[in-house]
């Protein structure tokens, strides 16, 4: 029984592969594309610095801080260039694509009548949630390592002069961190959907209204409080900060969230209604 229970969970680990390989590749594509064709206008940036801080000069500082810039000079570095320019693109980027894979990794079963099949096979609800769950994991990882050696290139290939590779790195942990909160958080809601329909719209919306909140927090003094909502805010992308280091709080505040998520969509999923 046991090993006929862990060659079900082997093809159920890589049916959820095969079934999700083309929207990771799609999104991976899109995403390395920004990053390297962003990066590539960072020398064209740098020969015309003054045309640039004229213009830059227009805007209020505040504009730029939710990117991490407090000094506009930031943005010759090209370490600050990348975290200005590129950071965004996966933690907003990356974070959708978490969000659409969390929310639709387990519903899609009950969406497209397969729960009943699936959940017929010697396989227990315990081992569906997880087996799943490592797939979705496993996906977001990826995405992050091939962006990071995408992000790693870029800068190699335009620097003009040194520049700190462990910034880079803590900064590219901190985005992981927060497209595996999102991709829980999609995750935790599709164990709260009585009816199963994709929800593709709301995890967008979702990962938009959190980055809404914590620029409105940056920009204007107001609404500073409001960022404490958001976990961008929570996302250290100070890169050329000389006391720039892992925060020990906002890595045990993403990982507090994403093990209490994980672990309450787990025992909601145990006890859930299967709508066939």
């Amino acid at each position: 029984m046991i090993s006929i229970r862990l060659y079900m969970n082997g093809n159920l680990m890589l049916n959820e592969f095969r079934i999700n390989l083309l929207s990771f590749a799609l999104w991976l594509i899109l995403i390395c594309f920004f990053v390297a064709f962003t990066m590539a206008f960072y020398p064209m940036f740098i020969e015309n610095q003054s045309q640039f801080m004229g213009l830059f000069n227009l805007f209020p500082t505040g504009l730029f801080e939710f990117k991490g810039i407090s000094n506009f000079d930031d943005l010759f570095s090209v370490l600050g260039f990348y975290a200005a320019n590129n950071a965004v693109y996966m933690q907003l980027f990356g974070s959708i694509y978490a969000i659409i894979l969390g929310s639709n990794i387990l519903l899609k079963e009950e969406y497209n009548k397969t729960a009943d099949f699936l959940l017929s096979r010697p396989l227990t609800r315990s081992e569906v949630y997880l087996t799943k769950t490592a797939v979705m994991v496993f996906y977001i990882l990826i995405l992050n390592i091939i962006v990071i050696l995408t992000g790693y290139l870029s800068i190699e290939f335009v620097k003009t002069g040194p520049y700190d590779l462990q910034s880079y790195l803590i900064l590219s942990l901190y985005t992981f961190l927060l497209n595996l909160l999102f991709g829980f958080t999609g995750l935790f809601i599709s164990t709260l959907i009585k009816r199963a329909r994709p929800f593709t719209t709301l995890g967008i919306g979702i990962v938009l209204f959190m980055y809404f909140l914590y620029t409105i927090s940056k920009i204007t003094d107001e609404a500073e409080k409001l960022g404490y909502i958001s976990p961008y805010r929570f996302v250290d992308a100070n890169v050329l900060n000389p006391d720039y280091a892992l925060n020990p709080w906002f890595v045990l505040y993403f990982a507090g969230l994403v093990i209490f998520l994980a672990l309450t969509a787990f025992f909601i999923y145990k006890r859930k209604d299967i709508y066939v």
